[in-house]
């Protein structure tokens, strides 16, 4: 018909082919094994790294995924690495091979390493690095080898290191100038060469390499050597030197010809050096033009004169003059020392330092006098005002005077701790203006006494924990403003007084673990802290008898908390918490309730913190957990139920937990693990159940394929699972349980689904060949059924003789020659759809008004038509009317000549119901009032079956 443009028929054979393929895609999903997921044996992923670390392992394990780029094989009994250990990790950037029994290294061990960055061999037992130790290496930037027992190197062992930047071979036995040589000449790109705490009795350039090299740091302490020579310029990058042994009984020379030879170094360690003092002359003037920081530490003689000899180098800012036994600081010692600027006098058993002492540092920024014997703060710091860090630590000071710090008005940061200070004052720490960080941990102080109520305005971090606090009175901390975080972990504290906290606006973290902090403490003391992130109360004695709801909740003030801890309470008896406990903590992420005794959780324990990201519920006696706990936090992506009691994960499968990707469930009781527990836990990535008991059983078939073949889920140590049910089985592991005998039902399952598969696909194939235009009838006809079904009670007198349906391409045919003919001449009254049908009306029910509304329906029948689904779907109505309703109401009029093969099967049934006189428009060319009586006495046919003997008024022209 000629409603708009033709709408071809779907492509019926890439119909079937689609079907075909997915057919196909189901056989070979039954058919063909799983590829292998990623359980390791002895190790564990994450992110990206296989950690293998303290496994007892022999061996390098081989079931490592080819992806990872980190690799961590340390603290095991690996003694020897081979061709064959590495030979698929392409792409792996970091091996740590830190603490085995490494003693051999195979030839092209690490070839196949071409991604390898980073190699630690340190700790263990390698005597000599044979032939191309580490061949294929040529990315490699760093290689640790500390700590062996390599006396000697074979002479292509570091062939292949062409990039390596870091090289640490200290703590072994290389004696000679010759094995380093072997590592210089293949390492050109080495800019940190550590070898220290070896038996190098010599340095002499020469026997080192010909040409410059790029070095830049170069560590030879704990040496015996005797005869330091340069005597070429082969260091010019070279910014740091450490040379020295305090256990040396032997003088060391330096012999430096030229003092442009080190004119970049700027960091000298010299610590331990025995040497003249004339020697030590020589080499500091080798490096007055460049040196910025001078090392002095375990120096046996001549300290004065060394002070001098070091401060008389104007470049020398940063001075360390650490475990020299000093004991006194007299007034003239760093007199010298104008242009210090951080000094470290540590470990050196300093009992007194004279007022003037530091008079002439003008310039000193930082001091540390920690690991002393000072038994209170040197008036002599008084006199230092630019000072910006000071450290006092681990010392014997008692009390703290309003004067010691009242002019360090620049001091920013002040370590105090480990002291014996007891009770603080309101004017402690007076002028300290600009202080961020005060750290008085384990000083024993018992009373604050008002020492945090003013003074200290930008204070960020104050260190308190380790003391001897029993309380924290009101308004203690309100004077500091800017505070972030304040320790107080580790004390004895058991009152927290209402107000406790007020004025510190910016705190966000809050150590009260360790405590004495009981139920009735939490009761008002976080008021007010409207930044507070996070807040542990872990280690106190926290205890609810009940789950009934508190009328006044601890935590409703705190909006802002992200992390809150409470677990390891310390107390007698069981516990529970509150269903409102968690009241106001909207932004809540983490929470932990571990080892607390809890025996229940009420159903709302969680409703009010929606975002809670990671739960850890470990070491309880919960023993039941409900899907209904689990639903406000849909969030949940970490959660730890190991050691809980619990007999069933059933609870898992209602949880909606649809974003965890970590569940940790250790020591528990459950033995199986349904395939509905794992599907419940579409994002899971790491699983960890060790130390449970399962059934090795069908029970366990499905959760133990999935285990091995899993790629998106880690299940830890899967493969040391032990069973426990039958007795035959005890002591067995799980992934070694048989499942042949569980599988015999799915291989029928799959092999009939298959079969069934296979055959359906042929036998439509078959069918598609051969019967591919009767289905399209018979659909067709089904449509015309349902139509029908619609109108057949809605029989009302006939509006029209005649109802044309044809293609809008035939058009001119059907407005010039049959519309004239028929309606002008022959006076029948048609049904056109350009003229009749009802505008707004879907297409569909106007069809179908137009064909039950006309005695016939006129098909004009071209190959256009033909293809045309609407025109398709009109003679189908009008074809299944005949049928049901035994009524001729159909008339083919042809165009055009279509061959037999084109006809759809309807038309060629529709040949058969009837075998009237065809006529040939062309051998009717003379008489064409023929066809047109004949069309005439077609449309004056009666509606009986009888009449005409259900017979097809056919007429053809061309």
């Amino acid at each position: 018909m000629g409603l708009e443009e033709d709408k071809t028929k779907p492509n019926a054979v890439s119909k079937c082919s689609d079907y075909s393929i997915a057919f196909l895609l189901i056989y070979m999903i039954c058919s063909v094994p799983p590829a292998t997921g990623f359980s390791l044996k002895s190790c564990r992923i994450s992110l990206n790294a296989a950690i293998c670390t303290d496994s007892q392992l022999k061996f390098v394990p081989q079931d490592v995924p080819s992806t990872v780029t980190s690799f961590d094989l340390s603290k095991n009994q690996i003694s020897r690495i081979q061709r064959s250990n590495f030979t698929n990790l392409t792409v792996l950037e970091d091996l740590n091979l830190h603490e085995n029994h490494i003693s051999k290294i195979d030839s092209g061990a690490f070839a196949n390493l071409i991604s390898l960055r980073k190699l630690t061999l340190n700790n263990n037992k390698l005597v000599k690095l044979g032939e191309l130790a580490f061949d294929g290496l040529g990315n490699l930037t760093e290689l640790r080898l500390n700590t062996n027992k390599i006396t000697a190197l074979s002479p292509t062992a570091f062939q292949s290191l062409t990039r390596l930047k870091l090289l640490d071979i200290s703590q072994n036995k290389l004696e000679t100038m010759s094995n380093l040589h072997l590592i210089l000449q293949h390492t050109p790109q080495l800019q940190e060469f550590v070898i220290k705490t070896n038996v190098l009795r010599t340095f002499q350039s020469w026997k080192l390499t010909n040409r410059s090299l790029d070095l830049q740091a170069l560590d030879l302490s704990h040496n015996p050597i005797r005869d330091f020579s340069v005597t070429a310029n082969i260091f010019p990058n070279l910014t740091r030197l450490i040379i020295g042994d305090k256990f040396s009984v032997v003088p060391m020379k330096w012999d430096v010809k030229n003092r442009t030879f080190l004119r970049q170094l700027a960091s000298l360690d010299v610590s331990g050096l025995h040497t003249s003092l004339e020697n030590m002359e020589a080499l500091l003037k080798t490096v007055n033009s460049s040196l910025t920081s001078l090392t002095l530490n375990n120096i046996k003689r001549s300290r004065t004169q060394l002070i001098n000899l070091s401060c008389s180098i104007p470049t020398v800012s940063k001075l360390q003059f650490r475990s020299n036994n000093l004991r006194t600081i007299s007034s003239y010692f760093f007199k010298p020392c104008v242009n210090v600027v951080e000094l470290d006098l540590s470990e050196n058993h300093i009992k007194s330092i004279d007022e003037n002492a530091f008079t002439s540092m003008i310039n000193l920024t930082i001091l540390k006098l920690s690991k002393n014997k000072l038994s209170s703060v040197p008036n002599a710091t008084q006199t230092l005002q630019n000072l910006s860090q000071l450290d006092l630590s681990n010392n014997m000071i008692s009390t703290l005077t309003c004067q010691d710090f009242s002019s360090q008005t620049k001091l920013k940061e002040l370590s105090l701790q480990n002291n014996s200070i007891f009770t603080l004052t309101e004017c402690a720490f007076k002028g300290l203006v600009q202080l961020q960080i005060l750290r008085l941990q384990s000083s024993q102080i018992t009373d604050l006494k008002g020492a945090f109520k003013t003074s200290l305005p930008k204070l960020k971090r104050l260190h308190l924990n380790g003391n001897k606090l029993t309380a924290i009175r009101k308004g203690e901390f309100e004077g500091l403003k800017s505070l972030w975080n304040l320790s107080l972990h580790q004390n004895q504290i058991q009152i927290l007084e209402k107000g406790c906290f007020a004025g510190l606006l910016n705190l966000t973290d809050i150590q009260l673990q360790s405590n004495g902090i009981t139920t009735r403490t939490l009761i008002g003391p976080f008021q007010g802290l409207s930044s507070l992130k996070r807040l542990y109360l872990n280690d106190n004695h926290i205890k609810y008898f009940n789950i009934t709801p508190l009328r006044k909740t601890p935590f409703s003030d705190l909006h802002q908390l992200e992390e809150l801890s409470l677990h390891g309470q310390h107390h007698r008896g069981k516990s529970s918490l509150p269903s409102n406990f968690l009241q106001g903590l909207k932004r809540l992420l983490s929470f932990s309730a571990r080892n607390s005794q809890l025996i229940n959780l009420d159903k709302d324990t969680f409703v009010n913190t929606p975002n809670l990201e990671r739960l850890d519920l470990s070491s309880n006696d919960l023993e039941i957990l409900t899907p209904e706990l689990f639903a406000p936090i849909r969030n949940l992506k970490s959660l730890y139920i190991s050691r809980i009691a619990v007999h069933s994960l059933d609870f898992l499968t209602g949880a909606n937990l649809n974003k965890l990707e970590f569940l940790q469930g250790r020591h528990n009781q459950y033995s199986v693990v349904s395939e509905d527990i794992i599907k419940s836990l579409p994002s899971l990535q790491y699983l960890d159940f060790k130390y449970n008991n399962f059934y090795c059983d069908c029970s366990n078939a499905w959760f133990v394929n999935w285990t091995i073949f899993s790629k998106q889920t880690q299940v830890n140590d899967a493969y040391n699972f032990s069973c426990n049910y039958p007795d035959d089985f005890k002591g067995k592991r799980l992934l070694d349980f048989d499942l042949k005998p569980c599988s015999q039902d799915i291989n029928l399952i799959c092999f009939a689904s298959t079969t069934s598969m296979i055959l359906f696909v042929m036998a439509g194939s078959f069918i598609y060949h051969f019967m591919r235009w009767q289905l399209y009838y018979a659909y067709y006809l089904f449509l015309g059924w349902l139509f029908d079904s619609k109108y057949k009670n809605k029989q009302a007198p006939h509006q029209y003789d005649a109802f044309i349906s044809y293609n809008h391409h035939d058009e001119p045919w059907v407005i010039g020659e049959l519309l004239p003919k028929l309606e002008g001449e022959q006076g029948w009254k048609l049904c056109l759809h350009h003229r009749d049908f009802e505008p707004g009306k879907p297409i569909t029910e106007n069809i179908m008004d137009a064909i039950y509304g006309s005695r016939k329906t006129i098909c004009v029948i071209s190959r256009r038509y033909l293809e045309s689904e609407w025109c398709s779907r009109e003679v189908q109505t009008a074809s299944f009317r005949l049928f049901d309703e035994q009524k001729d109401v159909l008339i083919l009029v042809f165009l055009e000549d279509i061959p037999t093969y084109l006809l759809s099967p309807f038309h060629r049934m529709r040949k058969l119901l009837k075998k009237q006189t065809y006529l040939s428009w062309p051998r009717a060319a003379n008489h064409p009032e023929v066809f047109w009586e004949n069309l005439r006495k077609a449309l004056q046919t009666g509606n009986d079956p009888n009449e005409e003997k259900l017979q097809l008024a056919v007429i053809e022209t061309h």
